[in-house]
């Protein structure tokens, strides 16, 4: 199990086509994902889940992964989420 904090730096969030983004690049792997914000966690490979969190700019997450494939989808979602996905 791996576990990282990130801050969301895109101006929208990780709402509506970012989050379907995340949950597209989430579902590439076969590891159990999830994102915690505060003291809820969901499923990382459900866009109702993320939208749920309500999470905008400036908001600290941890993304979570169990699984063989564990660190690269942390790594692969963290980058994501740091190139402010791809704009």
């Amino acid at each position: 199990m791996i576990e990282k904090n990130v801050e969301i730096s895109n101006p929208s969030g990780l709402q509506a086509r970012m989050g379907a983004l995340f949950v597209q690049t989430a579902g590439k792997f076969t590891s159990s994902i999830w994102v915690a914000k505060d003291e809820k966690k969901v499923n990382g490979k459900s866009i109702m889940g993320i939208l749920s969190l309500g999470i905008g700019n400036g908001t600290s997450i941890t993304i979570g992964a169990d699984g063989d494939d564990e660190v690269k989808a942390v790594e692969e979602l963290i980058g994501l989420i740091q190139s402010n996905f791809n704009e």
